[in-house]
């Protein structure tokens, strides 16, 4: 059935008016056909025809047969070639970012009808793909039919309301617009001086967030530290673990690599994220060179554990310098002592990272500071607002207490990258706080989210997804078929079915299979889990409860 659309289009007066389109798909080789499709074709081609090899070849041709020499200025610079399209021209522009703004805007209400996990197969995407790419441009209405015909079966759906995998990715519409505009504006933040707008929003965002999340302020831009934005949490450990290795050899370590620091030793837990041990990998330490740690029963780093393991390695010749610790394990959301292991740490000249990747964003919420006790003495901070802020992916917050470390690990300065503005000392280099050199625009998106929303509002959203974590918390515990497996400290529910591991596994395999809802699993003590996370943007109780009832139904079928 055709799907009509109402589209903005810009028109000859320069005001907006809405027009009726009929919404097409485009099959190769044949033109458009009438078929439901999430995108307005307007036309097959909005702009003049590029010439095709023929026309080129009988041009040249022509060239040949005359005493005028063949024009050769499109290869020599003399002159503009105007065969060469540079760009998408602005009325055709216009029209299709109002095409996919509409796309994007209905997507919220069509995603809750669409399977949450994708159910492609391996290779079935690049199997309909052609094997070389295009040698002419395509119409844009072709490009963007395909979405619908080739991407989207093809997606996992992590802004459906039914999505409780992993950790939510939320984003919103102020996010969006964010991200379009910076990707439009395209500029590059490298230093201060390529883009002064780009580098000052971000410090000033940062201080924001610090402020909102009640960080000590040691961690804001007005101190020795600051904030940077990066991808991700991975991303921070990375660069906190390379701090504290200089900091540890006073710059020994990149001076003469490995050498240098033969006796450094890292400390995490066992619930905490791959990525330190990655970070380890990458920092030269390797795998022997980092202690991860047992739990306890609640999941979480005892002190005494820690102490024990310095010990032993001071012992044994050995330099303790960096440990990782988690608030909002990624299994578990479990907490770790920060108060008690920062003591330590600060003890023995240790470097404290706290990763609260997905929690973090909870401390704009007064009740939850308690779980964040002990930052005051702590070295780095990291978390995502791209998990749980409404901001999409990519996002991380990187706070360190003291930027000079961070920048004298990180720091390379090449002729070609000095300015005036840098050697002044007035100004934030971000370069200097990451491994790449380049950055994109990322303080526009969560200056719109905060901006949009305002903090109150974020506030009221944070407290209503632990609230339905919550609740579906207490009808797990209420069940005589199901058991809780952590408690609910924030907006996870680890749960599962008394079968048994080879029980939940299935269950949870049917469950996605039927597309209504996605879950993820993990192992906690040789125990199988289902893991419910809560924090889609539109996630609201119904679809909790809808959840949970699911869930019953599809065990009790299973069983039989």
């Amino acid at each position: 059935m055709n799907q009509m659309l109402n589209l903005n289009t810009y028109g000859e007066s320069c005001k907006y008016k809405k027009v009726n389109i009929l919404m097409a798909r485009a099959n190769p080789g044949q033109g458009f056909s009438p078929t439901v499709s999430g995108f307005a074709i307007l036309e097959p081609r909005m702009s003049a025809p590029r010439p095709d090899a023929a026309a080129a070849a009988a041009t040249a041709a022509a060239a040949a047969d005359t005493d005028t020499p063949a024009d050769t200025s499109a290869s020599d610079g003399r002159q503009p070639d105007a065969t060469l399209r540079r760009d998408m021209p602005p009325e055709e522009f216009r029209r299709w970012g109002h095409a996919l703004v509409d796309w994007l805007a209905d997507y919220p209400a069509r995603v809750e009808n669409l399977p949450v996990q994708s159910r492609a197969q391996p290779g079935e995407l690049r199997a309909a793909l052609p094997a070389a790419a295009p040698e002419l441009g395509e119409d844009f209405a072709t490009i963007l039919a395909d979405v619908d015909r080739l991407i989207v079966p093809g997606l996992t759906h992590w802004q459906a309301p039914g999505f409780f995998a992993y950790f939510p990715a939320n984003t919103s519409g102020p996010s969006i617009l964010g991200e379009l505009l910076a990707a439009g504006l395209g500029v590059q933040g490298m230093l201060w001086a390529t883009s002064p707008a780009c580098t000052e929003l971000e410090t000033h965002v940062l201080d924001w967030l610090a402020t909102l999340s009640r960080l000590p302020p040691k961690f804001h831009s007005s101190g020795a530290g600051g904030g940077v934005l990066l991808d991700s949490a991975s991303s921070a450990t990375l660069c906190a673990l390379l701090a504290a290795r200089e900091r540890a050899t006073a710059g020994a370590g990149n001076r003469l690599g490995a050498p240098a620091h033969p006796t450094l030793v890292a400390y995490t837990s066992d619930q905490a994220h791959s990525s330190v041990r990655k970070a380890a990998r990458i920092a030269g330490l390797g795998d022997a060179r980092l202690r991860v740690l047992p739990t306890d029963a609640a999941f979480t780093l005892p002190a005494v554990t820690l102490q024990r393991a310095i010990e032993a390695d001071l012992a044994a010749g050995l330099q303790p310098f960096f440990c990782s610790v988690t608030i909002g394990t990624t299994s578990s959301m479990a907490v770790d002592p920060v108060a008690e292991l920062a003591t330590l740490c600060l003890a023995h000249g240790i470097w404290l990272h706290v990763d609260a990747a997905m929690a973090g964003n909870i401390a704009l919420c007064e009740e939850f500071q308690p779980h964040f006790a002990g930052l005051a003495q702590a070295d780095s901070y990291t978390f995502n607002p791209h998990k749980w802020l409404f901001t999409n992916f990519d996002c991380n917050c990187f706070y360190v207490a003291d930027r000079a470390a961070l920048t004298g690990a990180l720091g390379i300065l090449p002729e070609y990258l000095r300015t005036q503005a840098s050697s002044s000392g007035a100004v934030i280099d971000y370069r200097d706080w990451q491994v790449p050199l380049g950055r994109r625009f990322r303080a526009l998106k969560l200056w719109f989210v905060l901006r949009w929303y305002g903090a109150q509002q974020l506030r009221a959203l944070l407290r209503d997804h632990v609230a339905m974590a919550r609740w579906f918390g207490a009808q797990v515990q209420a069940s005589d078929q199901f058991e809780l497996l952590a408690p609910v400290h924030f907006s996870l529910v680890c749960f599962r079915h008394r079968a048994g591991n080879a029980f939940n596994a299935r269950l949870l395999a049917q469950l996605n299979a039927d597309g209504q809802i996605y879950l993820s699993h993990t192992v906690l003590n040789d125990v199988y889990v289902l893991r419910l996370a809560v924090g889609a943007t539109r996630t609201e109780p119904r679809h909790v409860e809808a959840a949970w009832t699911t869930i019953q139904a599809t065990a009790a079928r299973l069983q039989g």
